[in-house]
């Protein structure tokens, strides 16, 4: 039987109240028949379940057979900071509260890592209940080397900073995993197509583990062209990390191409484009050296 209230210790003086436990539970990626036992008991016994969306958690409740006897409130973006600072109090009293998001773990690019730093700071016992991980899942049937990965979340919305951010990776060694809306996928594979070459080897993961899971393996470029089309649902992407030792092209030569073809006549942003793509270099960083007027770096 869940026992509600404060958590409490005999001393020489009567019962000293503990401070309570923050769960950050780990959400099925599409299927609710991946929830573990550890997930349904927290589930039912939790003094407050803190949840990215109360309706979705009703649903899953319902399908698991889970009586939520705690008190429910919703925890999303938009109250993320106030709504912490609250839970933060509650678990202060003593009481257990559960955080889970729509999918995978809070904190992992949906909210939880607020109330995680504060309850850390008040030295309350933070502890996880693993489960389904988009990442680590799109990361393994990617195809794409696992010993070593990053995860960059969602790339920037705007195409400055996008291409910012991209080229700043570029020559990062580890297979990199991002999610990315539906919407904005063709977009952002043209921009890693030009940050990281046409050819570099990803894969779009979509729908992981639901009724249409789809992998599309492929490069850069040719999965850009395929993302054309009208892609929908959850999407994680995996894109291969640069290959130490490749053989660089010499970015001294390559301005200086771009100064010969400028001078025949052509434009330089077109000079730029042609002579990255025949060089298989991102086009942002031979743009950045031609601007420069120096290619240290």
């Amino acid at each position: 039987m869940k026992k509600h209230g404060r958590i409490g210790v005999p001393c020489n003086n009567g019962w000293v109240t503990e401070r309570g436990r923050l769960v950050l539970a780990g959400a099925p990626i599409g299927q609710a028949g991946d929830v573990s036992p550890r997930l349904r008991e927290a589930l039912a016994n939790a003094d407050v379940v803190a949840a990215e969306d109360t309706r979705r958690l009703r649903r899953l409740a319902t399908e698991l057979g889970v009586e939520l006897t705690g008190r429910v409130v919703s925890y999303y973006d938009a109250n993320e900071v106030a709504r912490a600072k609250e839970l933060v109090e509650t678990l202060k009293e003593g009481r257990t509260v559960l955080v889970i998001t729509d999918a995978g773990m809070p904190g992992v690019s949906d909210p939880g890592y607020r109330l995680t730093r504060l309850a850390v700071e008040e030295g309350i016992t933070v502890t996880a209940l693993p489960g389904p991980s988009a990442v680590t899942t799109a990361l393994a049937v990617s195809g794409l080397a696992s010993d070593r990965f990053c995860f960059e979340g969602f790339p920037p919305r705007k195409a400055g900073e996008r291409a910012r951010r991209l080229a700043a990776l570029a020559t990062e060694e580890r297979t990199m995993v991002f999610f990315e809306s539906p919407h904005r996928l063709e977009e952002s594979l043209k921009a890693m197509a030009e940050a990281f070459g046409a050819d570099r080897p990803a894969a779009v993961c979509r729908e992981l583990t639901k009724t249409y899971e789809e992998v599309r393996r492929g490069g850069l470029a040719e999965l850009a062209a395929w993302a054309h089309g009208d892609v929908r649902g959850e999407i994680t992407l995996v894109v291969a990390g640069h290959v130490a030792g490749e053989a660089e092209p010499d970015l001294d030569d390559l301005v200086a191409e771009v100064a010969r073809q400028v001078e025949a006549g052509k434009p330089r942003k077109t000079a730029i484009v042609d002579v990255a793509k025949a060089a298989g270099v991102p086009k942002r960083v031979l743009y950045d050296a031609v601007h420069r007027g120096s290619t240290t770096p």
